[in-house]
């Protein structure tokens, strides 16, 4: 098998989309001219690069296992990838292979038995593991399934006022899904992402990167890799067109209010766009590379981080930011204000989680436990001013390590480590009530779990690595967005 460089260039540009690192395939694309070349990508797999790559171990892997007699015997340790291409090591592992495999005929002649009942035991333990584990496990026939997207879904959100899940995908449709128990309309909806050109409207072909609905369930907004935010209805009618950024928007977020929209770009920029007519009000260039997140802390004013490693607040009307947080010492990924708009919280590549408050220059918190990057977090919606007032406010972080942390920000501690995933968190989410928390991995799965005890109360195991994870607003749903281009629906009220 072999692959031309446009092939194997267009597979590493998909395979950072898919790993999160958008602003970094924005870049490979560009210098790899991956717009140019004639491959189309609705047609290529989700995850085609890491299967072409495990087909490879599994094939070297069954070489190395296959002995001279044709029998096989499982290798005891996998290969990694490195090891895989270097003949020495190969031929290494095919010597100690065939060797232990002498070893083992030697054992089954010398033993009278003993070794059976061993093996029994443990296939009963694991047994007895397994039926715990169901307990929790969601089956499929309670799931609900979307289908229709052609490519990646990277982000969902619910109606904040009717069971409507909108989901955003890399086949350049955004789609508004009916999950009321008595659907108007049962076919999804399809946003299609078009530009101008020569004089008519063509697909864009650029992934839908970020949506948010505004407060009153109305309008949908969506952005862009084609550098366009679109304002929607709930019938799927175009309303608005912004156009002010120079490339791919990263992020977006509706106000309070529903009078503004604020966006970032790979622009190095952040706007804030009026709503009623999609004019730019006022565009903010203080980062020095792109702007991955942005998020408002009153109704005009917000913070923006960036691959500078760099957070500012700014305000509308004021020419320069009100306040910088510096501390970072890679590029920070999301930002977050909690509830009341006191502190922000930050996380970033460099492994840690940062809370700042206006009142000083340095964080109030430097949360140090992560051992990868952290890629995303989420204020709980309790403590004071919130529906939840009874209930301490925390803080969640979803890591590349496969761990989810929930912290007590008052004090700067983890209250529980969640454990259960085996790859990268990409999503976590609170119900609407703080008592649960989803999270959504690339190991196909959406984790429930009590937020009080950090107990796994319920999960599911889906198709393709989980993007996204949301709740609905009376929290008795919950939608998740995958790679394999499914987005699935978990009707708690049915468990």
């Amino acid at each position: 098998m072999s692959f031309s460089s446009d092939e194997v260039n267009f597979l590493v540009y998909r395979y950072l989309q898919e790993s999160g690192f958008q602003h970094s395939a924005y870049t490979f694309g560009i210098e790899s001219h991956i717009s140019q070349s004639n491959i189309n990508g609705a047609l290529v797999p989700p995850a085609a690069l890491l299967s072409i790559l495990q087909k490879g171990l599994q094939y070297t892997e069954a070489e190395i296992s296959i002995g001279e007699d044709g029998a096989e015997q499982r290798l005891v340790e996998s290969l990694s990838l490195i090891d895989a291409v270097m003949p020495d090591i190969v031929a290494s592992r095919q010597n100690q292979q065939n060797q232990q495999k002498q070893s083992i005929k030697s054992e089954i002649t010398d033993t009278n038995g003993e070794e059976g009942t061993e093996v029994v035991a443990v296939v009963s333990s694991q047994n007895e593991n397994m039926e715990v584990d169901m307990s929790i496990e969601i089956p499929s026939s309670k799931a609900t399934v979307l289908r229709g997207h052609e490519s990646e879904v990277f982000i969902c959100a619910w109606n904040p006022t009717t069971d409507l899940l909108a989901s955003g995908s890399g086949d350049s449709t955004a789609r508004i899904w009916d999950m009321s128990d008595n659907p108007i309309n049962n076919n999804q909806l399809v946003l299609r992402h078009c530009i101008q050109k020569g004089g008519t409207e063509v697909p864009s072909n650029k992934d839908v990167t970020s949506l948010d609905w505004n407060c009153d369930g109305s309008l949908l907004a969506t952005g862009s890799y084609d550098g366009y935010a679109r304002i929607w209805t709930t019938e799927g009618i175009l309303s608005r067109t912004l156009g002010q950024h120079k490339g791919p928007i990263f992020a977006l977020k509706w106000n309070k209010k529903g009078n503004y929209i604020l966006s970032a770009g790979v622009d190095k920029t952040t706007i804030i766009w009026e709503a009623s007519s999609g004019q730019c009000t006022q565009q903010f260039s203080f980062h020095s590379a792109p702007a991955l997140d942005v998020d408002w802390q009153t109704n005009t004013s917000f913070a923006s981080c960036s691959t500078d490693q760099c957070i500012h607040v700014c305000k509308l009307t004021i020419d320069k930011p009100i306040k910088s947080f510096q501390g970072h010492t890679n590029e920070v990924n999301a930002i977050k204000w909690d509830p009341q708009g006191n502190l922000l919280a930050s996380c970033s590549d460099d492994m840690t989680l940062k809370i700042w408050s206006m009142k000083q220059d340095n964080c109030v918190h430097d949360l140090q436990a992560h051992s990868k990057e952290i890629y995303t977090i989420k204020w709980s919606p309790t403590g004071p001013g919130t529906q939840n007032p009874n209930m301490n406010l925390i803080l969640a972080s979803a890591s590349f390590d496969s761990t989810v942390r929930l912290w007590d920000v008052e004090r700067g501690s983890c209250i529980h480590t969640l454990t259960k995933h085996t790859e990268p968190v990409y999503s976590v989410a609170f119900s609407p009530d703080g008592k649960f928390l989803a999270s959504g991995s690339f190991d196909k799965c959406v984790h429930i779990w009590s937020t009080q005890s950090g107990q796994l109360v319920h999960s599911y195991k889906g198709t393709g690595g989980i993007f996204e994870v949301c709740w609905n607003s009376r929290g008795d749903k919950v939608g998740a967005s995958a790679s394999d281009g499914s987005v699935f629906v978990l009707d708690l009220r049915k468990l």
